[in-house]
């Protein structure tokens, strides 16, 4: 089967959307299918095609041709996208998250009429997915949407109510890593935020949180991995809090070194104002890591609260922090939970039950047109 996945974002960028179609391409390539990437480009890499483990990848300048308006470089750009599907005549169209590119999928349609999935990772809010919108229109056209929570699932119905009979959730699943999980370091205490640089994560509410903490442990420490927009506003409030001796910007981090990183952990803090489902939390559980998180979108799906993490409300820091003392008080606790969210996440969130669910869903939608 030939599968045009069509991705808003893509490797060499490294994130929870990035590493997750990175590595479903790979599973399904094994199983025989054939993809072909589109994506727009990035300042990561800039248009032209290349390759990523052996799926060839197309990338256009959509964005800069939507900026800038101008007719003759929309219709070049349709044309191409037109030209690549009939090409390598696809029997599906996988779209990998909601974004402005998918309007070059709809003008091009018709070039190559087959079934449309998407996989939506979280809402965009009620104004962004009206009748009369690009991404409302972009999640009533599909003919089958998938949510990566039940959480994400249930928001998209509240807001348009009519996909209700053609949605369903997979969850969102990383591949068991190589690595063993290390002991928890309680001694040498270490804090942990990975994901983008961006206000939805929160990382800002994970800084306050580490200040009220540092007169109470002393020894305490925090990486925080990834990049983004807000990196700058981040180690600014980490100078004004006095916190750069204690806190570690290390950038983004290969997903083959996350593993490490991870080990190099005590508790892995996901503060998101909103998420989807994040891998992160998912890499952590598979590290035997306790996660400190906020009770929002499938956070609270990954993480079962006094039972493999803690939750606190969205926006409190000081809730965060208590949650925080709680764990580094009692290391056995910490120890236990750790433990608990691995076992949970092999047998709730297993890499396999993920691939076979888009397997037997791609094969659905083919043959039935």
């Amino acid at each position: 089967m030939r599968v045009l996945c069509w991705s808003e974002t893509f490797w060499p960028r490294i994130g929870g959307v990035e590493v997750l179609t990175a590595q479903l391409l790979q599973a399904l390539g094994a199983r025989g299918y054939e993809f072909v990437v589109v994506t727009p480009d990035t300042e990561w890499h800039t248009h032209g095609d290349d390759h990523y483990n052996g799926a060839p990848v197309h990338r256009f300048p959509f964005q800069s041709a939507l900026a800038s308006q101008q007719v003759e470089r929309l219709w070049q750009l349709r044309t191409q996208v037109a030209q690549l599907k009939r090409r390598f005549a696809p029997d599906l169209v996988h779209i990998n998250a909601l974004g402005s590119s998918a309007i070059f999928q709809h003008w091009t349609a018709e070039a190559w009429r087959v079934p449309c999935l998407l996989t939506v990772h979280s809402t965009c809010g009620d104004d962004n997915l009206q009748h009369d919108t690009l991404l409302g229109h972009t999640v009533r056209s599909a003919n089958w949407v998938t949510a990566v929570s039940s959480a994400v699932l249930a928001e998209l119905h509240r807001l348009v109510p009519e996909v209700r009979e053609r949605s369903s959730v997979i969850h969102n699943a990383v591949a068991m890593p190589a690595q063993s999980p290390a002991s928890l370091p309680i001694d040498t205490p270490r804090l942990l935020c990975l994901g983008r640089l961006v206000s939805e994560k929160g990382f800002d509410l994970a800084l306050t949180a580490l200040a009220a903490l540092r007169p109470r442990f002393p020894h305490l420490r925090m990486t925080i991995a990834g990049d983004g927009v807000d990196r700058g506003d981040l180690e600014e409030r980490a100078a004004r809090l006095k916190l750069l001796d204690i806190v570690e910007f290390v950038g983004w981090v290969a997903p083959e070194n996350v593993p490490a990183l991870i080990n190099s952990a005590t508790i892995v803090v996901i503060p998101s104002r909103r998420e989807g489902l994040p891998l992160a939390g998912l890499q952590a559980a598979l590290m035997a890591r306790p996660v400190v998180g906020t009770r929002v979108g499938g956070l609270a799906e990954l993480v079962a609260s006094e039972q493999t993490g803690l939750l606190v409300d969205t926006e409190d820091s000081a809730g965060l922090a208590e949650a925080i003392t709680r764990l580094l008080q009692c290391g056995k606790l910490a120890v236990q939970m750790g433990e608990a969210a691995r076992a949970r996440a092999e047998g709730c969130f297993g890499w396999q039950r993920c691939v076979d669910a888009y397997d037997a869903l791609y094969q659905q939608l083919v043959k039935g047109g």
